[in-house]
């Protein structure tokens, strides 16, 4: 699917430097970028959905003592 994004003319040199010093395409790169940039977006916003979850009292949370407890760790 194309898609159009406009970059600041700063973002856009470093990726044409990027390009041409590796023989790859700026097309390679950007799609290398929005796929880790996307892992670290969808996994930031689902730490703050639980955190809100923990704030509001409707998550359960277990301290280290416990966990330790529970899993036979203090032995």
């Amino acid at each position: 699917m194309p898609t159009s994004i406009r970059l600041d003319a700063a973002i856009e040199r470093r990726l044409d430097v990027l390009a041409r010093e590796t023989g790859r395409t700026k097309a390679f790169y950007l799609r290398e970028i929005i796929e880790q940039g996307i892992e670290d977006i969808e996994d930031y916003y689902r730490a703050e959905q639980v955190m809100q979850r923990v704030r509001r009292g409707e998550e359960k949370v277990h301290s280290l003592d416990e966990v330790s407890a529970e899993l036979g760790l203090d032995d």
